[in-house]
């Protein structure tokens, strides 16, 4: 049904998917197309830059890692890595925060049209090439995955995040972990919460399956491939910010 009606009228959809009034269902179909970009982004990053771009744990320890070893350059990268996430994150805590203040349906809208104008910017740093610009590419493409981790926290009120893989699979293992309980301890009234792993197994599936497009749409279109993630974000907010 949801499908059918975004087919007949894809800017009400899309207005319903960053809408201010939130439901699972609502919170839980933005959620897997924002999966789909992060992946995309990651892969895509990852052959542009040689490097994973949501993975904030593997910097801080390459910060560390590289303090330690006198290797200054590389720890000045990895800490700009996690600075432009963390300011990507508070960023769009700021805009939906200030949104919110203001009353203003657009709160979730105006994020996600930033994030695509960053991966404009990420796509344009990318071609210039050069030092500067991988540089300007790495803090572009973090920023995105720290605003964008932080939009659907804070739409879903914590329940989801889109770039951080690592929780999400921990999650689908305690759920394994309560199956097991409950078949091996019957008397515990422990069991598997299905729906919780279902929406869990589609946004890592949402991840994979952007991930594979990332990539092969960089080995076949370059960082243009990015302009189109790009398009899918501003698909989704641009109708609810022109709208009158």
């Amino acid at each position: 049904m949801l499908q059918h009606r975004f087919v007949r009228r894809p800017g009400a959809s899309a207005r319903a998917l960053v809408g201010h009034r939130r439901s699972m269902g609502s919170d839980f179909a933005l959620a897997k197309v924002l999966a789909f970009i992060a992946g995309a982004a990651n892969a895509g990053g990852f052959f542009a830059l040689g490097q994973y771009t949501s993975h904030m744990t593997g910097y801080l320890s390459q910060f560390a890692d590289s303090l330690a070893s006198g290797g200054f350059a590389v720890a000045g990268v990895a800490a700009w890595a996690v600075s432009s996430f963390t300011g990507g994150a508070a960023l769009s805590s700021l805009l939906i925060n200030w949104a919110r203040l203001r009353h203003s349906r657009q709160r979730y809208a105006i994020p996600l049209a930033v994030q695509g104008a960053f991966l404009v910017c990420f796509a344009v740093a990318g071609v210039l090439g050069g030092p500067a610009g991988r540089l300007l590419s790495l803090g572009c493409l973090c920023f995105i995955m720290g605003m964008q981790n932080a939009t659907i926290t804070k739409i879903s009120y914590a329940r989801v995040r889109t770039t951080h893989a690592t929780g999400m699979v921990t999650d689908i293992g305690i759920e394994f972990g309560r199956a097991l309980c409950g078949m091996l301890f019957p008397q515990s009234g422990i069991s598997m919460h299905h729906q919780k792993l279902r929406i869990l197994s589609s946004l890592i599936g949402a991840f994979l399956i952007g991930g594979l497009a990332g990539a092969a749409g960089f080995h076949a279109m370059g960082f243009a491939v990015f302009l189109l993630l790009a398009g899918i974000l501003f698909a989704l907010s641009l109708p609810s910010l022109l709208r009158r």
